[in-house]
């Protein structure tokens, strides 16, 4: 008789039901995975919030977390679980924490890649400290803020250091936009970032050792921002932006996020890749919503059985000694980080893992987007998002993109 483990996957959620219903039902039809005599199964469950001694076991092997990020008590609990009992976590607190957007435009702009200018301001109002007033009168600088402006160059963006959900991010296309601006900004600490002429804005979604490329139209509304636009940048712009999401989580030890892009040409600018709950809604995504899914349960799936194992340590002196080889050259460079990341990521391996262990699962994701329980889920999703008498024209918004990656699945296969 050969082994059984049975595996379980928490889901750590705030106001979400469409993904994590899709997610549910797709690790159903895992079915158990035999891997040298040994059979493994996969479940999962929905995670709590309560109180817990600091030695209490952790059931779940790995944890989905959408919420720890601006919630601070399950994120003491995800580090607890991870330090104690070697859960692992889809992402890391210990590096969201600590390296936010500012953070990741250093490391990234330590590699040499093509961060846009960016300069961090002093609050405009003052924080809620009560040595807040001695410090600045006695330690803060005076500073010319349209002069930084004009250095800089109008357009510009203003927005958070920390980022989270586009909150505060403002174009600044003059002195009135700039004051303005930061006069609103209160409490929140400002980046002034220069912006780049661009041909196409690409957000990259990165699962894992997976990662799509979309055209992402950040002034359409939510649910018409990615296109459905393939080969819409040249080969070698592709190739840098799946490498430069890659790259950036694997140099953070982050497993599901995303990354934005300014792509002119054969140039590509990240301008934001600290994304703690990357956006992964039916009602965004759309053409892209199962794809997601499933490299999230595939994801999932080869960690716990394979055995996995998350750190906190980064070695980021790996990178650094790339960045410092002066007989590279950019592209150069590029690959070898690439290299890196695909090391951590196992991607060869999981590949392989994939086709042997999972080989029928993307039919069964076919055969599931075309089925009722899809169906159900996308009216559901659409009845709670917008307003009655939108319904219709939604539904059959959202069904024809699925469709339509249904019928290129259909053709692929």
């Amino acid at each position: 008789m050969s082994d059984r483990s049975r595996h379980l996957i928490g889901l750590l959620l705030g106001a979400e039901e469409d993904w994590p219903q899709a997610f549910e039902a797709l690790l159903q039809r895992v079915g158990p995975v035999n891997i040298d005599g040994a059979e493994h199964e996969f479940g999962s469950r929905r995670l709590t919030i309560e109180p817990f001694d600091l030695n209490d076991p952790v059931r779940v092997g790995l944890v989905i977390d959408r919420l720890a990020y601006w919630y601070y008590h399950p994120r003491e609990w995800l580090k607890k679980a991870a330090l104690m009992n070697g859960t692992y976590l889809l992402n890391s607190p210990f590096t969201f924490q600590s390296m936010e957007k500012h953070s990741a435009y250093c490391a990234m702009l330590r590699l040499g890649l093509k961060i846009p200018r960016t300069v961090l301001v002093p609050y405009k109002n003052p924080v809620d400290n009560v040595r807040w007033a001695y410090t600045s009168a006695k330690y803060n600088k005076g500073f010319d803020l349209d002069a930084i402006a004009e250095d800089l160059g109008y357009p510009m963006y203003m927005k958070p250091f920390d980022g989270g959900g586009w909150r505060g991010v403002s174009r600044i296309n003059n002195k009135v936009d700039l004051h303005q601006a930061y006069d609103q900004s209160g409490e929140m600490l400002m980046h002034l970032q220069a912006t780049v002429e661009y041909d196409k804005f690409a957000r990259a979604l990165s699962i894992g050792a997976e990662t799509m490329v979309m055209d992402f139209r950040p002034d359409e509304p939510m649910h018409n921002r990615y296109a459905v636009s393939h080969d819409f940048l040249s080969p070698s712009a592709g190739h840098q932006a799946i490498a430069i999401s890659r790259i950036v989580n694997a140099f953070f030890g982050w497993e599901f996020n995303s990354c934005e892009m300014l792509v002119k040409g054969d140039s590509v600018h990240p301008i934001d890749y600290a994304n703690a709950c990357p956006d992964v809604a039916v009602t965004s995504l759309h053409y892209y919503f199962p794809w997601a899914i499933s490299a999230l349960v595939k994801w999932s799936v080869f960690s716990l059985a394979t055995g996995r194992r998350s750190s906190v340590d980064l070695h980021t002196e790996r990178y650094f000694a790339i960045a410092d080889d002066e007989s590279l050259d950019y592209d150069a460079k590029i690959s070898a980080y690439l290299a890196l990341a695909d090391e951590h990521f196992e991607t060869a391996k999981y590949h392989e893992w994939c086709a042997e262990h999972l080989g029928d699962f993307d039919a069964r994701v076919r055969d599931w987007v075309a089925g009722p329980d899809f169906d159900r889920l996308l009216r559901e999703t659409i009845t709670t998002t917008y307003p009655e008498n939108e319904h219709e024209q939604f539904y059959a918004h959202f069904k024809g993109l699925t469709n339509l990656w249904l019928s290129d699945q259909t053709a692929d296969h």
